[in-house]
């Protein structure tokens, strides 16, 4: 159905004259009367009955409007749901707990009247094809993995090191450490199920353990993050790397430490991906936010060689 053609319906029955929605519409009066007669015969009835004071509905008109400034209504929100700046900017941030929610978190503060959705993808090829396709705006990543450059059309930029710590129960042999040094850490059980291979951060600790020689175990299914911590906190051989700004709460009975690893410390590098063509005003302002707060860590740090720099 040609919505000009609607509009210029509803704009005569508001008008009450072809002369007077002419001018509303800002076209002739002759174009009002040539969309009135293809809506009629689109729809095969009369809409209008001509009188001396002017256009009056008729029956069937009258049973017409109400749907016509429905479709109208309609088209407006459908119009609005895509126009720059009013629909949510949509971020991918892979992990609820992590650093990357966190980032997310305080940019909301920051800008509560920005909308935001938050999803949470899993493959960084899953994450690329949902900004070039247009379904996400952007997304956390560490870039670039060995063999996987992005592609020409998506930016990038370094937003955030964390460091790693050392999690353990309050039986490992570390536990009572302060610090510890990464040479500390060579033949000690680190165990992170969650690791899959072909991920990023497969790339970045496949890396880590060649880099120096350390001993990180993925074996058995990975049941989430709070089984990950009752194992932990039960066995004194095993320890498991967090990121600093992981959010985790477990029972105060667990006994669990976070220790931070130093000389060096290794740092995870997150950055935010987005398509290059994204008009979005807010990916702007997410991305102004992010690199005015962004915590960089230079002097006695550890990223892979393939890591973007910043």
């Amino acid at each position: 159905m040609d919505f000009d053609a609607v509009r210029t319906f509803v704009a005569v029955v508001d008008a009450g004259q072809f002369q007077e929605a002419a001018a509303e519409l800002a076209i002739t009066q002759q174009a009002v009367s040539k969309r009135i007669a293809a809506l009629e015969r689109n729809l095969g009835v009369r809409l209008f009955t001509r009188t001396p004071r002017g256009a009056e509905l008729t029956i069937d008109g009258q049973a017409f409007l109400p749907y016509a400034c429905e479709l109208l209504r309609v088209a407006e929100r459908a119009v609005a749901s895509v126009r720059t700046g009013r629909r949510p900017l949509r971020v991918d941030v892979i992990a609820s707990r992590g650093a990357q929610s966190g980032m997310m978190r305080g940019f909301h503060r920051a800008y509560p009247e920005i909308e935001l959705d938050v999803v949470m993808l899993f493959e960084i090829e899953t994450a690329v094809a949902a900004i070039r396709s247009g379904a996400i705006d952007a997304s956390f990543r560490a870039v670039a993995v060995p063999g996987r450059p992005l592609p020409e059309d998506i930016e990038s930029v370094r937003v955030l090191d964390e460091p790693l710590q050392l999690l353990t129960g309050p039986g490992h042999a570390l536990a009572a450490a302060r610090s510890v040094t990464v040479a500390q850490l060579a033949g000690h059980r680190i165990w992170m199920p969650g690791i899959v291979p072909g991920t990023e951060w497969a790339a970045y600790y496949d890396d880590l353990v060649a880099e120096f020689g350390l001993t990180i175990e993925v074996t058995g299914p990975n049941f989430g993050s709070d089984a990950l911590l009752d194992t932990v906190a039960d066995t004194p051989a095993l320890a498991t790397f967090m990121g600093e700004q992981t959010r985790l709460v477990w029972p105060a009975g667990y006994g669990l430490r976070r220790i931070p690893v130093i000389d060096p410390t290794p740092v995870y590098p997150h950055s935010l991906l987005w398509h290059r063509d994204n008009p979005h005003p807010a990916l702007a302002t997410l991305r102004a936010h992010l690199t005015a707060a962004k915590a960089g860590h230079t002097a006695g740090t550890w990223v892979p060689g393939w890591v973007t720099p910043r």
